[in-house]
């Protein structure tokens, strides 16, 4: 029997999503590339696994924005917003704290929530999965460029039928009853121009920086011959996620729920019935700002005290404003600049505009400063290396220039933030030479 179907507001986007099963632990589904919950219960396997999963937890199911059963958005997805839709749903359906399991391309967001969100993230599961999904010099499992835009070809040759099912699950590529499902599902998930913009927006997605943040109990499984995502993609998450435990599956396919799904079942139900929630998350992946007034000094004296009191305020009224619309919190103002902090770095590169833009109203120039990294948090107060990295990127812009680093750029793929390189720079009492970008 099919779970009923209900919705949670994202901001303006409905997100459908179910809940099945009534276990003591709650546990988010994630899916990977492409997905439509109803068509779920049209499989027998996947009908077998997430009734499994259901068993010993409270399931909780849900199509990501632009797919499936969820509003369709003009633009492309990022991570940042589908965290967000991950925290519609736990809200409305109660759930204050869950494990998270994403299989494939669900993966890196599951990732970035452990990190971002480990007060509400009871532990990680990732199945199938990889940090980045492209190709490069120091991550030589990723997919060629080449291979990606053939990929993208065939998608607009042949979608409605089965794409990708060799590859994904070689056991059922030839069973006839399977790969009509498998047509059916891709086409209920998504039109042919959704599935070529949402495969773009993969080859983007890079989350190495944040892995070392990971303070949850973290299961990674991948399959030893996996044709979809290579087995050293998931054996590099379980190097750099601070101890994870690494499961070999011993399948050639990629879909969890084909091949040795009573495998991972009995792992994930092992892993899941020992976890107990933690309550001293003192760490947490957070993105920040710091923000100065160019000149300041020189505007004071020609102003005079009151003048520049009165346009100093207004500044304050201006930046708190922008905090306000793009939920950034203020940590602190010390004289003429701001630090605040944000859950997503997208959302901080936009307030950071934000901030430049109305500032200018006032005849004033700003440089400003955006890195995501790992926080210690010592009640409202933020401290750790990441904190004196952002201030130092902020002193080195020039006025009105929004200055970030590799980091931040990485993780906003897909938001149509367009970056121009900075170059390599070193960064007083920080080690190293860092490669930091000028939002353009």
């Amino acid at each position: 029997m099919v779970p009923e179907t209900k919705y949670a507001k994202s901001g303006d986007v409905n997100i459908a999503y179910q809940v099945v099963g009534e276990g003591s632990v709650d546990l988010v589904i994630v899916p990977g590339w492409l997905s439509n919950i109803d068509a779920f219960w049209d499989e027998p396997s996947f009908v077998r696994f997430l009734q499994r999963l259901a068993s010993f937890s409270k399931v909780i199911l849900f199509d990501k924005r632009g797919t499936g059963l969820s509003d369709r958005v003009t633009d492309t997805p990022t991570l940042e917003e589908r965290m967000d839709d991950v925290r519609a749903v736990m809200d409305t359906v109660g759930s204050e704290q869950a494990a998270l399991l994403g299989y494939s391309e669900g993966g890196p967001m599951c990732a970035l929530f452990s990190a971002t969100y480990p007060e509400r993230t009871l532990s990680l599961i990732m199945i199938g999965s990889y940090a980045r999904r492209a190709i490069a010099e120091d991550y030589p499992w990723g997919v060629e460029k080449v291979k990606f835009e053939e990929f993208i070809e065939i998608i607009r040759r042949d979608w409605g039928g089965p794409i990708g099912l060799n590859e994904r699950a070689p056991s059922v590529a030839n069973d006839d009853r399977f790969r009509r499902w498998w047509a059916r599902y891709l086409r209920m998930s998504a039109s042919p121009a959704t599935a070529v913009a949402l495969t773009q927006s993969i080859g983007e997605i890079d989350v190495r920086p944040i892995l070392p943040s990971i303070r949850v109990p973290t299961l990674i499984m991948h399959a030893k011959g996996d044709r979809a995502i290579k087995f050293e993609q998931g054996q590099h998450l379980a190097e750099q996620i601070p101890g994870a435990k690494f499961v070999s599956l011993p399948t050639e396919d990629h879909l969890p729920f084909v091949g040795c799904p009573e495998l991972i079942l009995d792992k994930v139900e092992e892993f899941l019935t020992g976890i107990r929630t933690r309550s001293d998350m003192d760490r947490v992946l957070c993105t920040v700002m710091f923000t100065d007034i160019v000149g300041s000094t020189k505007l004071a004296s020609s102003l005079g005290d009151q003048r520049w009191r009165d346009l100093l305020e207004a500044h304050h009224m201006s930046v708190r404003r922008e905090l306000l619309v793009f939920r950034g919190k203020e940590i602190d103002t010390a004289g003429d600049g701001f630090y605040a902090s944000f859950d997503g770095p997208a959302r901080a590169v936009h307030c950071a505009r934000a901030i430049r833009d109305s500032v200018r109203e006032l005849g004033l120039s700003v440089r400003i400063g955006v890195h995501t990294g790992e926080c210690e948090v010592k009640g409202d107060k933020l401290s750790g290396i990441a904190i004196h990295f952002g201030a130092k990127i902020a002193a080195i812009a020039n006025a009105d220039q929004i200055v970030v680093s590799q980091t931040v750029k990485d993780l906003v793929a897909g938001s149509g933030i367009k970056f121009k390189d900075y170059g390599d720079h070193s960064l007083k009492g920080i080690p190293d030479e860092w490669h930091l970008y000028i939002v353009v």
